[in-house]
Parts: C-alpha cells; sequence; structure tokens
C-alpha cells in the first residue's frame, strides 16, 4: 500500500494551504463546476489569484481584521475563493445555509454584525437587503449570479484588482496567527437560536493533520463534493484536498448527483448515511426488477455483501464467492459512482451497519467518522489503512485527541480542534466545556478494543417512560431503517408506559408494491390507511421487537403521509431529525398514540 507523505501543520494558517496548492505540479482543474451545461475548471493559479484579488477588494471596501462576511452560497468554485480572501484577510468568514429560515438569518446577521454578505441568488440578496433594514445596519450585498440591477460579486474582484495593496495584505497576513479565529460556523441545532461557534486555524488544521489517515492521499485525484461546505465536515475535508492539491469538482445539485458521478469518475465524497440510503433503495430496487437468473444472482451477492467482514474473516470460501460478486454484480454498482471511487466518507448521523458492510464488500469502502462543529470536527474516523475499519463503530479516536466517558456514558473530549468557544457566549461555552478543558459533546458512547468509538445514541434524545426506563431512540429507528418498506422513522414516549413510533413510509418502493399485490395506490394520505399496508408495517415493527428488551418494543405506530424534510424545518441541514418540530406538527398522531385518559 502506497503510504502518504506526512508533514507538520500546526505552525500553519488555512491560507498558508494555498501556498502548499501553488507549489505542487500545476492544475487546470485546482476547482471546477458546471456553468451553461460544461464543466467550467478553474486552475491552480486562478485560484490564487482569485482569491488573492477577494482579499484586496474586501480591504478596499472598507473591511478590517475580525469583521464578518456572511457567505450564503451553494457549492461552487466561488465559495472557495471568498473563503480563502477572507482567511488571508483575518476577516471571518460566517457561512450560512441558502435554505436557512428568516428568523435563523436575522439572527445570525444580527449576531455576527456582519458587514458584507455574498450570496448565490437574487431571492437571498432581497431577504439580506430587507434584514439590513429591519435591523437599522448598512450591509453590503453581492451576488454570485449575474442579475440585472444587483450588484455583482466581479464588481468586488475590480475593486481588488484596481486597489491592490500587497504590503497591507502582506502585513496582514503576517499578524495572523495559528490560533486567532478564522471562522464563525453558525450550528442550526434542533431548538433555540444557532451559536456562532468560533474555530480556529490551528483548529482546523489539527483536524487536517490528525485524519491523514482518512485515505490513500497520494492515489485520490479528484473528489465531487455535494454536502453543504457551509457544513464543517464538507469543509475540512475540502481543506484536506487542497492540502494534497486533489481537484474539487461540485455536483450541480442533490438530485444530479448519479450523472455528475459519471461525469466527473471521481476517487472521493464525503456523504450523509441518508443520501447512501436512498442509493441502496435505488440499486436494490433495479435489482427488483430482474427476472429469472439475474435476478437470484442479485440478490446473491447482496446477502453475501450483507455479511461482509473485514481482513478475510469469512474464510476462503466467502471470499472466492466475493470475487465472483463482485465481477457478475458489484461492478455495475462501481460504474454507477463513476467507476474510480476509491473511498467514501460518511458522517453526520449514524451508518447502518449492514450498508457499510455491503458497500465495503462491494469494493466502495465507506468509512464512518464521527465529531461535532465544535470540534472541527473529526474526533473518530474509521480509515482505509489495514486495521483502522471496523464495523458498528466510528473508527479510532484520531492522534492527537484525548475521549473519556462520563459516569453517565457521554463522549467528553480534550484536544487541539476542540473549538476557541461560542461567539459572544462565555456562559453557553462554560456549559459544555468544564474547568478542565473537556467538551461535552452530548452523545453516549463507548471505547472499545485499540481505541475504537462506538456511538449508542444523543443524550438529549435518549428519553425515560413513566415506568423510568431509558429508551434509546437512535438504535431502535436504525434498525427500522433497513426495511425497504420504512424511509424515515422517529421513536416517541417519553414519560408514557411504552415507546412508539412515527413511521414515514418508503412511498416509492410502496408503489411496486401495490403494483404487485394489486392495491390501489392513489394518494400517500390514503395508502397510510390501508389494512394491508398497515399490517405489513407492522409486520417489520414486530420483526424488530424480537430482539429488543420488553421495555423496549414498540406497542403502536402511526404513518405519516410525507416525508420529513428540512425545507419544513423538520430536519437539521446534515439531515438529523427536530424531534420537538416533528412531535409538535403530530400532536394528533400522538394522541392517537397516547390518548388522554378520561
Amino acid at each position: 500500500m502506497q503510504q502518504i507523505a506526512t508533514e507538520p501543520l500546526q505552525n500553519l494558517r488555512l491560507f498558508d494551504f494555498l501556498t502548499r496548492l501553488a507549489a505542487r505540479p500545476h492544475k487546470e482543474d485546482a476547482l471546477a463546476a458546471k456553468e451553461n451545461g460544461l464543466w467550467r475548471k478553474y486552475s491552480t493559479q486562478e485560484f490564487l489569484d482569485t482569491a488573492t484579488n477577494v482579499a484586496h477588494g474586501l480591504l478596499a471596501a472598507g473591511l478590517q481584521k475580525g469583521d464578518a462576511v456572511a457567505l450564503i452560497a451553494n457549492n461552487r468554485p466561488e465559495w472557495n475563493f471568498v473563503d480563502f480572501g477572507c482567511l488571508m484577510t483575518g476577516i471571518l468568514n460566517a457561512p450560512i445555509y441558502p435554505t436557512v429560515s428568516d428568523h435563523d438569518l436575522k439572527f445570525i446577521l444580527d449576531d455576527a454584525n456582519a458587514k458584507m454578505a455574498i450570496v448565490s441568488t437574487k431571492e437571498l440578496y432581497d431577504r439580506v437587503i430587507k434584514i439590513g433594514e429591519e435591523l437599522n445596519k448598512t450591509i453590503s450585498v453581492y451576488t454570485l449570479n449575474k442579475t440585472e440591477g444587483v450588484p455583482h460579486w466581479g464588481a468586488l474582484l475590480e475593486l481588488g484588482k484596481n486597489n491592490a495593496d500587497i504590503a497591507k495584505l502582506e502585513a496582514l497576513k503576517a499578524s495572523i496567527k495559528p490560533t486567532d479565529v478564522a471562522t464563525l460556523i453558525y450550528t442550526s441545532g434542533t431548538t433555540g437560536n444557532p451559536k456562532g461557534v468560533m474555530l480556529s486555524h490551528l483548529n482546523l488544521t489539527s483536524n487536517i493533520e490528525a485524519t491523514y489517515s482518512l485515505a490513500p492521499w497520494n492515489d485520490i485525484k479528484r473528489a465531487l463534493s455535494f454536502l453543504p461546505l457551509n457544513h464543517v465536515y464538507e469543509r475540512m475535508v475540502s481543506y484536506l484536498y487542497i492540502n494534497f492539491g486533489v481537484s474539487i469538482y461540485y455536483a450541480e445539485s442533490i438530485e444530479t448527483i448519479g450523472d455528475n458521478l459519471k461525469e466527473v469518475h471521481p476517487n472521493m465524497f464525503v456523504t450523509v448515511p441518508r443520501l447512501l440510503e436512498k442509493v441502496y433503495d435505488k440499486i436494490v430496487a433495479k435489482g427488483e426488477e430482474l427476472t429469472g437468473v439475474k435476478k437470484a444472482l442479485f440478490f446473491w451477492a447482496l446477502n453475501l455483501g450483507h455479511r461482509h467482514e473485514q481482513n478475510g474473516a469469512n474464510g476462503w470460501w466467502y471470499e472466492t464467492q466475493l470475487k465472483l460478486a463482485n465481477k457478475l454484480i458489484f461492478n455495475k454498482w462501481r460504474e454507477a459512482l463513476g467507476g474510480e471511487v476509491i473511498v467514501v466518507a460518511s458522517g453526520g448521523a449514524a451508518l447502518q451497519e449492514r450498508l457499510a458492510r455491503v458497500f465495503t464488500a462491494a469494493q466502495i469502502p465507506v468509512l464512518q467518522g464521527y465529531g461535532l462543529t465544535e470540534t472541527s470536527p473529526i474526533l473518530a474516523v474509521n480509515n482505509y489503512f489495514e486495521g483502522g475499519n471496523r464495523y458498528g463503530t466510528v473508527g479510532p479516536i484520531i492522534e492527537n485527541v484525548k475521549i473519556k466517558i462520563a459516569e453517565d456514558g457521554e463522549i467528553l473530549a480534550k484536544g487541539p480542534n476542540v473549538m476557541v468557544g461560542y461567539y459572544k457566549r462565555p456562559d453557553l461555552t462554560a456549559e459544555v466545556i468544564d474547568n478542565e478543558g473537556w467538551f461535552h459533546t452530548g452523545d453516549i458512547g463507548e471505547i472499545g478494543k485499540d481505541n475504537f468509538l462506538k456511538i449508542t445514541d444523543r443524550k438529549k434524545e435518549i428519553f425515560k417512560t413513566s415506568g423510568g426506563k431509558y429508551i434509546a431512540p437512535q438504535m431502535i429507528e436504525n434498525k427500522l431503517k433497513e426495511s425497504r418498506f420504512i424511509e424515515q422513522v422517529m421513536v416517541v414516549g417519553e414519560n408514557e408506559k411504552f415507546p412508539s413510533a412515527f413511521i414515514v413510509p418508503s412511498f416509492l418502493f410502496l408503489k411496486e408494491y401495490c403494483a404487485i399485490k394489486k392495491i390501489p395506490f392513489t394518494t400517500n394520505a390514503d395508502i397510510i390507511k390501508n389494512p394491508i399496508i398497515i399490517k405489513r408495517i407492522n409486520e417489520v415493527v414486530e420483526k424488530i421487537n424480537k430482539n429488543l428488551a420488553q421495555y423496549e418494543k414498540l406497542k403502536r405506530t402511526e404513518l405519516m403521509p410525507q416525508e420529513w424534510s428540512i425545507e419544513r424545518d423538520e430536519m437539521t441541514p446534515k439531515m438529523s431529525l427536530k424531534r420537538k418540530k416533528i412531535l409538535a406538527s403530530n400532536t394528533e398522531a400522538y394522541a392517537r398514540i397516547y390518548p388522554t385518559e378520561a
């Protein structure tokens, strides 16, 4: 196995990565994105020059070190140009999700005291201008998309070109220390106002250095990026890509990922389990359409993949069969992902173990990691090299981080990647970082053999029934989601006599199932009332119940007529359930499960 060359990063600032990139062999596609249907590639030199012009433009516009710029845009090369322009000047990039609610947008712009906003669309431009007026703040706003009558970010670049003060910029860069705050990342959370997480250059560079073993970087040439760069995981891995000279191609949208994978032929991408679940379900649905021997072979290979163990632990006969399965079936899986994927990194939520097994069996290693925005983000991650990946875990604890488990099972972390603190909120910082410097993650877990970490649930999501028994919902939910009948699920029952569940069926699969069974399918709302469908999904629940403790068994279920979504504020941008919001929106369903006693 070819090993990567490592260099210490602790004395670097993030913008130094551009200098390192420029020292590598010149690339014509350092960054790339679709423009008017064609891939527009930006060379190494264009990357460096454009980011530098942004830096000059920000200074010429009157911004100073410590000021904040709100960056509200989809993944695209311009995101990096603005980010590095901010990093060079000590101006804080405060990225915001384009799908942010008006309430959170107003809060963040006010809390960060943003002097400028760079947004992707006219719609976002109008929203920021309106909020600026409401806050009685002057916010300069530029759009990345050209729209007549609206300031385009090209004007900022021109301002920088025409007013470049090289000596001033170099002096600013020299004044920036690794321990200086590099960015403000506002966590959406599931309740309350967002919190501004202050991450320093050192927080991020230490995390980058500690995750060198994530992938064989000498072999990674191209990556596809589609998780929001506003999220610290995609952003940190993007810095990793830049550090190793990996070309970054930006997917057009979540809907086009399949096509973009086939166009770009990436060696790596970062994802969340929800997207992998959808990929898996589509593959299995295609397998169901096969007939005869082809269908039998498909499900033989699938079942083989579900039993996969690392390092040939299943023995020679299994490995012989797996080679045949890879030649006959799994090669098509690899082709669907572009044919050249070496590794996939997964984070943001718990990955179903069966998915990790089957994709790895198909020679598409999925490496699950764990961390938080406050830890820049990674605390533990399964890695590519031998002995570095273990199913059912989030991998070995990274080298420069200490982890201990508190008496109540909570994971505590300490290391150079732990945030500087919450912006303007020392009170909230003190709630999560104790007097000894331990960051309290809010997650429950255990440390196993060889320092591998396992997450069992979110501390705040564990609830107690009226009988005093603790229920860990994520474990039950992930088991249920293994069924093709179930798309999403939320276990409920805090302070009730027994746990139950809200279930969103997989309506795509239900349509196929109903067609085969000759069951009329008109609307989602109608099909979830069909006694045959209710009975079939309850059979899935009963199957899972057999392996649960008596007090964990789900007694009742309510089927939901539509998927929970980010747009309706039922999920966070990293696709975690906003449990309180979902409960508040489904009081009638909850009352059917737990009717009020007269």
